[in-house]
């Protein structure tokens, strides 16, 4: 918008906002400060020890929180946005309330306010809602969508109290079980101030690019063992965040731990010069059934250590449908697959009418 400032606020060491850095920004902006967003816990996966305090900075000056619900799944029947001091908060329905988390959406959900902002909630044109200022329809459907809200309605009745608490409380232990596992084998790169995450964590890959390894080489290894990748180089670039959820057993987080202590194993062979620096099982990764199966095999390790590198998999094998294409090369050089222009001729498409 114009005349509106957006003010980044640095972040300190353990991944938790730089409490300094917010307060001379506020106190900076005071006479202009709108409104603070914060997502809680971080997408670092850290619970913000001073988030209260924050919150109060905010109100002092003028301002008003909107909190990013996207990671609700750890707050659920253990604390809420009001009691931490939000004033907006949009309730992500996916991966806390049920509804598939990625494939492009649904990004949907309630946004709740605040009692003193129920006044200006939107209206719409054929239903009464809103308050007594509301601001013109925001959607088409005034209650979002009934499919999807059918869907987590349902959920949360069977969950009741208890079980949506215990969902909350599993998601930040399989995080932290992760990571614990992990911990001797990749950096974990933000904990909190007891050493733990909340119910995501990042494990920073940046450190294996002096042996050529990128975290998208990681990535795509991961689907030799039968698992799609975590979110990849977000919120920080050459990292790989996990996130559990409360939904995984504990045979399935002990199998992924497995695959990624094992492609670390894979790395120190590169470090250690023992695996070629460019011929090796994570560079090629993923390897597909018709490359395993050819009659040539020309590289540098064997069919075995490329399609079944652990027990496991071998007992039931994913196979990727396409190898390693051009990674992001596609996505930065765009190519027009139309046909030529002349095509477009009256002769050609007289001739073609004509066959």
């Amino acid at each position: 918008m114009a005349g509106m400032d957006v003010v980044i606020v640095k972040t300190a060491e353990n991944g938790n906002i730089d409490l300094e850095d917010l307060k001379a920004n506020v106190e900076q902006y005071s006479d202009r400060l709108a409104a603070f967003m914060v997502t809680y816990p971080s997408t670092h996966g850290v619970f913000e020890s001073t988030i209260k305090e924050m919150c109060d900075l905010i109100h002092q000056h003028g301002g008003q929180v909107y909190m990013d619900g996207a990671n609700m799944n750890a707050q659920v029947g253990l604390t809420s946005p009001a009691q931490i001091g939000a004033d907006v908060c949009h309730l992500n329905l996916h991966k806390t309330f049920c509804i598939p988390h990625g494939g492009g959406g649904p990004g949907m959900g309630p946004i709740g306010v605040a009692k003193h902002l129920v006044p200006f909630l939107p209206g719409h044109s054929l239903i009464e809602t809103g308050g007594e200022q509301s601001i013109s329809a925001v959607s088409a459907a005034p209650w979002g969508s009934a499919s999807i809200l059918a869907i987590s309605y349902a959920y949360i009745a069977m969950m009741g109290p208890d079980g949506l608490t215990e969902a909350t409380e599993m998601a930040i232990l399989n995080a932290n079980y992760i990571a614990y596992r992990l911990r001797d084998h990749y950096p974990v790169l933000y904990t909190g101030e007891k050493g733990r995450s909340a119910h995501e964590m990042i494990i920073d890959c940046r450190g294996f690019k002096a042996a050529g390894v990128e975290v998208e080489d990681i990535a795509k290894r991961l689907m030799d063992y039968g698992f799609h990748a975590p979110t990849v180089s977000f919120p920080v670039a050459g990292t790989m965040m996990i996130e559990p959820t409360e939904s995984e057993t504990l045979e399935e987080l002990d199998r992924f731990c497995d695959a990624l202590i094992s492609i670390r194993k894979e790395i120190s062979e590169i470090e250690d010069g023992i695996a070629d620096a460019e011929d090796n099982v994570l560079k090629n990764a993923p390897h597909i059934a018709a490359e395993v199966m050819a009659d040539t095999w020309e590289h540098s390790y064997n069919r075995e250590k490329a399609a079944y590198p652990l027990a496991y998999v071998r007992e039931a094998k994913f196979w990727p449908t396409v190898g390693r294409v051009d990674n992001a090369y596609g996505d930065r050089n765009l190519m027009c697959s139309c046909i030529p222009v002349d095509a477009y001729s009256t002769e050609n498409l007289e001739a073609e009418a004509m066959a």
